[in-house]
């Protein structure tokens, strides 16, 4: 029983984990994306429209990827290039995002899709309990545990991840230092919107098998106060994740061991859960300054 809940949570945690990361990455930058959502569910509908085409749940996977990557290259143009308010434009993207997926996915509606098998790993998937918890999982959650490696050793080892950070930090420093401000808020904007739609691939391929209108159901809002309580560090954002979803297990059951609940106020755990989360943050105001990159949210203009 603890075993299935624990694998059910690790389930529901994975696309919060991703997104975040990918927010993240483009937060780091100085770049404040509100779009997280709609670029999730944008993922989220290519990935079951390429499986479903071409039947392979990892052409999907690559859909997904490339999907949130597409609409992250358009608030990237309207933010970066036109210089558009980066809050206004990625409410927009969201809601844009939310009403495009929609339309794209209404045929796909009740049809079944086709489930990301796990890749069950030699050996280690034999442990006891930890086997079939850990190593018996599917590809996403493995290329979760990847990108909290990968980014901890960009930001904080690595000469462009250094880069990244001034950029955050001070990107009219860094631009007087000769770092291409733009072109990297572009790359971190795009990886950005990837992981994103990874996530949103998740959700169609792994969670819940088949294309549900609207079926990111607010996860892009979680993953962004996600970065704000993980304070912009990779590890954090791992338990930051897990905490959440295990709040979005643990209301579903509460319900089927028939507690005396409403049902929607259970349902809204999960982001009650993040207010109160947001709440504890603010009242910690020295660390949070400290670790927020100057530059979130402010565009560059460089001199012509």
């Amino acid at each position: 029983m603890f075993e299935a809940i624990l694998l059910t949570v690790i389930t529901a945690s994975t696309p919060l984990v991703v997104a975040a990361l990918g927010e993240l990455v483009a937060e780091r930058s100085g770049v404040l994306n509100l779009g997280v959502e709609g670029m999730m569910i944008m993922g989220a509908v290519f990935a079951f429209a390429a499986t479903r085409y071409t039947g392979s749940p990892y052409i999907g996977i690559l859909a997904g990827i490339a999907g949130g990557a597409l609409f992250s290259l358009l608030f990237g143009f309207l933010t970066l290039t036109l210089v558009a308010n980066q809050v206004a434009t990625g409410l927009a993207l969201t809601i844009l995002g939310l009403g495009l997926s929609g339309q794209i996915g209404e045929s796909f509606v009740g049809q079944p899709g086709i489930k990301l098998q796990p890749i069950v790993i030699p050996l280690l998937s034999e442990i006891p309990f930890l086997g079939k918890v850990l190593f018996s999982q599917d590809l996403i959650f493995y290329l979760s545990i990847a990108l909290i490696i990968g980014i901890h050793w960009f930001l904080f080892r690595s000469r462009a991840g250094l880069k990244l950070r001034a950029i955050g930090d001070n990107h009219g420093s860094a631009h007087a230092l000769g770092i291409h401000v733009i072109r990297m808020r572009y790359l971190a904007v795009m990886f950005g919107g990837a992981c994103a739609g990874l996530a949103g691939a998740q959700l169609s391929l792994v969670y819940t098998p088949q294309w549900v209108e609207n079926m990111s159901a607010g996860r892009g809002w979680i993953a962004l106060a996600l970065v704000v309580f993980a304070s912009w560090r990779p590890w954090r954002v791992l338990a930051g994740g897990y905490l959440f979803g295990t709040v979005t297990i643990g209301q579903l059951h509460a319900q089927a061991f028939g507690i005396g609940v409403p049902t929607q106020l259970l349902s809204a755990l999960p982001y009650a859960a993040t207010i109160v989360v947001l709440i504890i943050i603010s009242h910690n105001r020295r660390t949070t300054l400290i670790n927020t990159p100057a530059s979130l949210g402010k565009p560059f203009v460089p001199d012509r």
